[in-house]
């Protein structure tokens, strides 16, 4: 059984993510085979894939558009496999966060027309040394305000392995 981990990345984390994917997905005696959708130059054969794991990140509401551009295009390939969407926002990390993070993953498939057979938001990190003036203050005044972290401290993950494992199982 071969499953496609198709991501995109911006900060590093949801690459993370996918690499922990793969590794679940070997673990498990399975083929897996790893695709940075926003790599331009990266060939994707559904040929002998049985399931899809699909990984991206929000910012500012929205998934990448490379990402949502290669659902979007492959819907019907998407769509005669078993498909399990990870998405990675610290909005997720919060049990406040988690409405919002929800209405992100039905704004993306509204777009996209897809209908995956499983999801699950996943907490991302906080990457200071990758924010702009806007990003780390949207990070500190918004969603960060009354957690107790402060960026000044660094980077910092919030994903859930053993959570995210648990999806996984149930999944493959």
């Amino acid at each position: 059984m071969a499953v496609l981990i198709a991501f995109a990345t911006i900060e590093g984390q949801t690459g993370k993510i996918a690499r922990f994917v793969e590794a679940e997905v070997q673990r498990r005696g399975m083929e897996a085979v790893l695709a940075d959708v926003s790599d331009e130059t990266v060939d994707i054969d559904f040929e002998g894939v049985d399931k899809v794991v699909l990984a991206a990140p929000v910012h500012e509401r929205r998934h990448p558009r490379d990402f949502e551009a290669f659902v979007s295009g492959q819907l019907e390939a998407l769509g005669a496999r078993k498909t399990l969407l990870l998405s990675v926002s610290l909005n997720a990390a919060f049990e406040e966060g988690r409405e919002e993070a929800g209405e992100y993953l039905v704004e993306m498939k509204m777009r996209t027309g897809l209908e995956p057979d499983a999801e699950a938001l996943v907490a991302g990190a906080v990457r200071v040394e990758s924010y702009d003036f806007y990003s780390d203050q949207v990070v500190r005044h918004v969603i960060l305000r009354d957690h107790d972290y402060n960026v000044t401290e660094g980077s910092r993950e919030f994903t859930d392995w053993e959570a995210l494992s648990k999806v996984l199982e149930g999944f493959l």
